[in-house]
């Protein structure tokens, strides 16, 4: 339904001024003469009419439609401001980490990104208030453990964890919903002498999109 507004309200309010201007320059043709009916974008004007009487209500049509335009641009505006999402892979091919303190992991590798996820920070910017999902997963060998904190402005909001399980490949993965607002940041934290582990199968990834605006 939207689509079709978006298609049709611009052809309507081009149509109307047309004619809006057409019935203007008859009026001043008629000079000052009585107009019995007029047809004003398919609907009817009728009775005695003055000159002036009529472009009164030319005008007013006329600034009818120039509103209607300047909120169908306001409603694309909208739209194109909703439209967040970014998802991405470390994009490395082996460890990152064991450190002695706590890093921001970066997921290089970009599938999609719709702008406010930054690929050299590895950090997600909210661009709207509104509510976002995310998701995050992390891959090890077991002879160390791994933890991974999705964090929000410096506070933990979940996270997920591989114990020291002898010498095999483990995988973790864990998603919420989030209220943000502008400005908010959002990424994912490396705990001190951990480490996690990726390769060409991309096991380690970030992703986040809106839900909807607030």
């Amino acid at each position: 339904m939207k689509t079709s507004l978006v298609v049709l309200i611009p052809s309507l309010f081009y149509l109307c001024v047309a004619e809006v201007q057409q019935l203007d320059q008859r009026a001043e043709e008629d000079n000052g003469t009585d107009v019995e009916q007029a047809s004003v974008c398919g609907g009817d004007v009728t009775g005695s009419r003055t000159k002036g009487q009529l472009v009164v209500i030319l005008r007013e049509l006329e600034a009818k439609l120039r509103n209607t335009e300047k909120q169908l641009e306001d409603l694309r505006g909208e739209v194109r401001g909703n439209r967040v999402a970014f998802g991405a892979s470390l994009g490395i091919d082996g460890n990152i980490g064991p450190f002695n303190t706590e890093i921001t992991l970066v997921y290089k590798n970009v599938f999609s990104n719709s702008g406010s996820y930054n690929p050299g920070t590895g950090i997600f910017t909210a661009p709207v208030r509104g509510v976002y999902y995310f998701s995050f997963s992390g891959h090890n060998i077991s002879t160390r453990s791994m933890w991974l904190f999705l964090m929000k402005n410096g506070e933990t909001m979940i996270h997920i964890a591989n114990h020291p399980a002898g010498n095999r490949h483990e995988t973790a993965t864990n998603g919420m919903t989030l209220q943000l607002d502008v400005g908010d940041q959002v990424y994912v934290r490396l705990q001190r002498n951990t480490w996690i582990f990726d390769n060409g199968n991309k096991h380690g990834t970030f992703i986040g999109y809106l839900l909807f605006p607030l």
